[in-house]
């Protein structure tokens, strides 16, 4: 599968100077270990992968002389593989799982920076939040890995020319036409009930079937209870799985925000905040913050109290509701509140795969918007709606208020242009 990531991994490849050790974050499941070895045979002459969560030799020689060439000559033997500066990649894949190579990049990067070093991580993000003395900070680069979003799993299905129909009507705002606009809406209803996890994708592309596309996630889900097990405490884990567990029920109210009372009785923040940390760092979950006024910097503005919790994915969110497979598909206007948060989860994994911070905004109970931008020097507000029934009191009250320099309203409308409004179909957020 086609994968944006790769063109982030061969700019860090080409770097003719100031290149650090790489490391990659990522959910369990989307794809990491993949891509970067599928990297490593395209772009390298060689490449040597080590698993430091099953290969126990190799994480445990960490545990001594963490100097490079040491560690570099082992590598070699273990592996049989001649490591070679520029000609060589090395893979250390889950390296949460051992504190003592995620420090390691550091002497790499000092004593070693002709040496191309990957070291990647389902847990990553948690694993450094938990071991801060591990992190080499200020000697590696970063980057985050999503679900496949929406242009990438066209992309998979063979669809490559809809994305540039797409893309070009984005930068025309001239609508699509109208049979090209339903196919793109008919692909993003059943990437809803899909997702962006490669498996689920490859099992819809494979068997042609929606049917069976649950039981692989099941099974996603049931890697993520693992972990929550694995790497956390017995405490700590029976509070993340409640929070997890709640999403879909935080979701289903009209009021999104997350409320601790759903996720156990007597819940407080006090309670769950750690665990909700765990499942942002582990990317599982995405947080989307309240903000008290659409101004720059938006970060500022935030209530940090109040926020919503969105799944990582939007097909495991589907799947673990337990909605219809054909309520989703139905092209019809459906008065199903859960669909809207549904859409509503899929743009925030599409903003937030796109390196957007997550915002929204509300008033006393008056109002909410879904979600404010802030890109470059704008402020810009996103409504997302079900259908083609477009009209919205709180959309008008920010606009009134803030007065930005245009809207974005995000329906299965087709693009367009009116009263400062860009209307851009849901299937088209990846270009935004």
């Amino acid at each position: 599968m086609k994968r944006k990531i790769t063109q982030n991994l061969l700019a860090w490849k080409n770097k003719t100077h100031g290149r650090m050790p790489l490391l990659l974050y990522g959910a369990r499941q989307v794809g990491k270990t993949y891509v970067i070895r599928e990297f490593g045979d395209l772009h390298y002459k060689k490449t040597a992968y080590f698993n430091l969560e099953t290969n126990l030799l190799v994480a445990g020689y960490f545990a001594e002389n963490i100097e490079p060439e040491r560690i570099l000559r082992f590598l070699e033997s273990e592996s049989n593989v001649r490591i070679s500066p520029g000609d060589t990649l090395v893979i250390l894949d889950e390296i949460q799982s051992c504190p003592r190579a995620l420090t390691s990049l550091k002497y790499f990067r000092e004593t070693a920076p002709e040496y191309h070093i990957i070291g990647a991580g389902s847990l990553l993000g948690v694993a450094i939040n938990r071991e801060e003395h591990s992190f080499p900070v200020g000697n590696v680069d970063s980057v985050t890995m999503f679900p496949l979003d929406f242009e990438e799993y066209l992309w998979a299905l063979g669809e490559e020319r809809l994305c540039e129909e797409i893309r070009r009507a984005f930068g025309t705002i001239e609508p699509l036409p109208t049979p090209l606009h339903e196919k793109a809406l008919d692909l993003y209803r059943r990437y809803l009930i899909i997702g962006g996890m490669p498996r689920s994708i490859l099992e819809f592309a494979e068997s042609g079937s929606l049917l069976t596309v649950p039981d692989v996630q099941n099974k996603i889900l049931n890697d993520y209870i693992a972990d929550m097990a694995k790497y956390a405490t017995n405490a700590q884990s029976v509070k993340i799985r409640a929070a997890f567990n709640s999403i879909p029920v935080q979701l289903a109210k009209d009021n999104r925000k997350f409320q601790y009372k759903l996720a156990q009785r007597g819940g407080t923040a006090a309670i769950f905040g750690e665990a909700i940390d765990w499942l942002v760092f582990a990317g599982v979950a995405l947080k989307c913050q309240k903000i008290e006024h659409g101004l720059m910097p938006v970060a500022v503005y935030s209530d940090l109290a109040s926020f919503k919790l969105y799944m990582g994915d939007v097909g495991l969110l589907a799947m673990k509701s337990g909605i219809s497979q054909a309520v989703v598909l139905s092209a019809g206007e459906i008065d199903n509140t859960f669909l809207g948060a549904i859409s509503e989860n899929y743009v925030a994994q599409a903003l937030h795969s796109k390196g957007y911070g997550l915002y929204y905004w509300a008033t006393d109970g008056t109002a909410e918007l879904d979600f404010v931008l802030q890109k470059g020097g704008e402020i810009i507000p996103v409504e997302v709606k079900t259908g083609v029934r477009t009209k919205s009191k709180s959309l008008n009250q920010f606009v009134t208020k803030y007065k930005p320099a245009y809207s974005i309203r995000v329906s299965t409308k087709n693009f367009g242009f009116e009263n400062g409004i860009k209307s851009i179909p849901l299937y088209a957020v990846f270009c935004v």
